[in-house]
């Protein structure tokens, strides 16, 4: 499975990234967000499997203002012991990116994206990880005709109070959207919010929470890792991509 690590032109600098494809042909485009601990082995694996089903997936460096990734010295693996410290110091970088940063840089990705010589025409499909599944929420707002697809697990800050919040931009998607929640991600009251936002804007979604999870539990490198919970996650993620992207181009030579 062919792998690099690319720059993408980005409005503050070169954001760093990794990307997987198969080794043939060209292939949907997938933009995948990290989760608050940023690009690393565990992303880049996840990048590889998913390539492995036919997509050319890109994880770019969301923290890129602030140095390549990672950003922090990071553990082999990521315990409940050390997860406070951790996320103690990437906080000033996740406070940083706001929602301006987010939408400009989005653009800048989808554009890189599509114009890889190894990615097919049409649509991309957006997908995120923690507070990545409110940037790929905002990017499939941001660009209706360009976002098949969005998918999110274990999900943060996807409805708050803040009149910008990810769920009031909803009006704006033409994707189908779905949200994998562990238990306790949301309050049943957000739930309803978020549910009500989709419904309003008339497109596919489900909502789902994934039984017997915590926060975090798609990531094998940390103590929430649930392997029923990732099991569930790939069934969810594959489907969707079936069902929105060009299958045409997946088996492409």
């Amino acid at each position: 499975m062919p792998s690099k690590t690319l720059f993408i032109p980005a409005p503050d600098g070169r954001a760093d990234a990794f990307a997987a494809f198969p080794d043939r042909g060209r292939h949907p485009g997938v933009l995948l967000y990290s989760d608050a601990f940023g690009v690393r082995p565990e992303l880049e694996a996840r990048a590889r499997e998913l390539a492995g089903h036919g997509y050319y997936v890109l994880v770019p460096n969301l923290y890129y203002r602030h140095g390549p990734a990672p950003v922090v010295e990071l553990p082999e693996h990521i315990g409940e012991e050390v997860r406070p410290a951790i996320i103690g110091r990437l906080m000033p970088f996740i406070e940083a990116h706001s929602v301006d940063r987010i939408q400009r840089d989005a653009a800048a990705y989808l554009d890189f994206l599509a114009a890889q010589p190894e990615v097919s025409a049409g649509p991309a499909a957006v997908i995120g990880y923690c507070i990545g599944a409110a940037l790929a929420m905002r990017t499939g707002a941001a660009h209706p005709g360009r976002v098949a697809a969005v998918a999110g697990f274990h999900p943060g800050f996807v409805v708050t109070g803040a009149p910008d919040s990810p769920h009031r931009l909803l009006s704006r998607l033409t994707a189908e959207v779905h949200l994998g929640l562990a238990e306790g991600d949301l309050t049943p009251e957000a739930i309803r919010e978020l549910d009500q936002a989709l419904e309003s804007a008339g497109v596919r979604h489900s909502t789902e929470i994934y039984p017997g999870t915590v926060h975090g539990f798609t990531m094998s490198d940390t103590a929430a890792f649930s392997p029923s919970g990732v099991r569930r996650h790939w069934d969810r993620l594959l489907s969707l991509l079936d069902r929105t992207l060009d299958s045409s181009a997946v088996n492409a030579k």
